[in-house]
């Protein structure tokens, strides 16, 4: 085995300080990119929640005006009935 000489020692420590720089530049430009897009995510997740508020109101109303029209068609139909009873009475 080979003894390293006080300079390739050095060189040696140099170059890991130079990949563990490079590696720390490389994880803070991840953790850059990251936060940009859990931001963009957390952006979306509040655009997609008013989309959903928004959906669920309509939806309320569209139901509300459902019951409104069924309740107009039922009143409309027990019309008809009466008037159909009427007609047969006034037949016999």
């Amino acid at each position: 085995m080979t003894s390293l000489s006080g300079i390739e020692k050095f060189s040696n420590l140099e170059d890991k300080i130079y990949r563990t720089i490079e590696q720390c530049k490389s994880l803070r430009a991840e953790k850059e990119r990251l936060e940009g897009e859990v931001e963009q995510m957390r952006r979306e997740v509040g655009m997609l929640s008013d989309e959903k508020d928004r959906l669920e109101a309509q939806l309320e109303r569209l139901y509300s005006e459902r019951d409104h029209i069924r309740l107009k068609v039922e009143a409309m139909l027990e019309a008809i009935q009466v008037l159909e009873s009427e007609v047969e009475t006034a037949r016999k």
